[in-house]
């Protein structure tokens, strides 16, 4: 039997689903980069690629160097192919506007080239995270610049979304909204080839993922939850649980897509102004759609984290996501 590459089920995609064919090459195109970003990761110091580069991005986060050669990687390769009318990612601190040379297109990209990029020197697994997202019409059908207002959309209107996770395999995880499907790649062939169909979450779960150390700093609903896990079978909900924390999103919620879990990075007290950790728009969305399109679910605590309208391109967010029934549980516990 003849192996499916992400091409060919792009290509049925178009054929089946009504898939439009610029979004299909889209894909192919932010494919393409990530194998050229794995290809990156995986020569390390070889490559003279690990380290910090000096300089921090918008977030006030050290930027490491395979940060910004990932960054450029992905501007380089879907600036000039005519799907997009935009870009932004986490490592910069406006939206990109398509250069005037190239055609533009209906779609916006928006990424985080290197999650986890932290823990790049020691070799433990990091990755991708994109999403893509209509243009809105005035921005097509005007001269107008392209400004951060166009990229301010809730989570519900991604139509793709996705990530490259660099491990012991690399492989992309992808959703175009009708369930969520992985593909190994083949690097003999050069191609990434479907090897997990129909990706699902279990409902429920005995294994959580959080930065313990933060625990003195958590709000009361978080700390009841964790205390009730780690109480185990003697506790109010009866089961022994197993702690996980890679310290790298991606990891951290590729494992649960594989086994199930609960992944949080919770709103804690010590920068009261900020919501969160973890960015709405580069990484709470896109991880927040593929976890729902495989049965999970994914809130801030409070709300479904992609009903939220984006008041600001790097917009942060606490995040609770992974199999329905414990983050139903935490989720009610924080609504009291």
């Amino acid at each position: 039997m003849s192996r499916v590459t992400l091409s060919r089920y792009l290509i049925e995609q178009t054929r089946s689903q009504n898939t439009p064919a610029d979004l299909r090459f889209l894909i192919e195109v932010v494919a393409r980069a990530c194998k050229e970003i794995s290809h990156a990761v995986s020569k390390g110091a070889l490559g003279g690629v690990l380290g910090s580069m000096g300089t921090e991005n918008v977030q006030g986060e050290v930027q490491k160097k395979l940060d910004v050669i990932s960054n450029d990687i992905l501007l380089e390769a879907n600036e000039w192919g005519g799907h997009l009318a935009g870009m932004a990612s986490e490592e910069m601190d406006n939206a990109y506007q398509i250069p005037g040379k190239y055609p533009k297109g209906a779609y916006l990209l928006v990424f985080d080239p290197l999650d986890g990029s932290s823990n790049i020197d020691v070799n433990v697994s990091v990755g991708t995270i994109f999403s893509v997202l209509r243009c809105p019409s005035e921005y097509l059908s005007q001269n107008e610049s392209l400004n951060e207002k166009a990229f301010q959309q809730p989570g519900t209107q991604q139509v793709a979304a996705g990530y490259a996770i660099y491990g012991p395999q690399t492989m992309l995880i992808l959703t175009l909204g009708n369930g969520v499907k992985g593909f190994t790649l083949d690097r003999e062939l050069g191609s990434f080839v479907l090897t997990h169909d129909n990706i699902s979450v279990p409902e429920s779960t005995a294994e959580f993922a959080i930065n313990m150390s933060n625990q003195r700093h958590w709000e009361a609903p978080v700390k009841r939850y964790v205390d009730e896990l780690l109480a185990g079978k003697e506790g109010p909900l009866g089961k022994n649980y197993n702690m996980r924390w890679i310290a790298s999103m991606v990891a951290d919620v590729h494992r649960i897509l594989t086994r199930g879990g609960l992944f949080m990075y919770p709103r804690d007290s010590r920068e009261p102004d900020k919501a969160g950790k973890l960015r709405l728009m580069y990484e709470a969305n896109p991880m927040s759609f593929i976890i729902e399109q495989a049965g999970g679910a994914a809130t801030d605590g409070v709300q479904r984290i992609l009903d939220i309208q984006p008041d600001s391109l790097h917009q942060r967010v606490p995040v609770f996501l992974g199999s329905k029934e414990e983050v139903e549980r935490v989720t009610g516990y924080h609504k009291g």
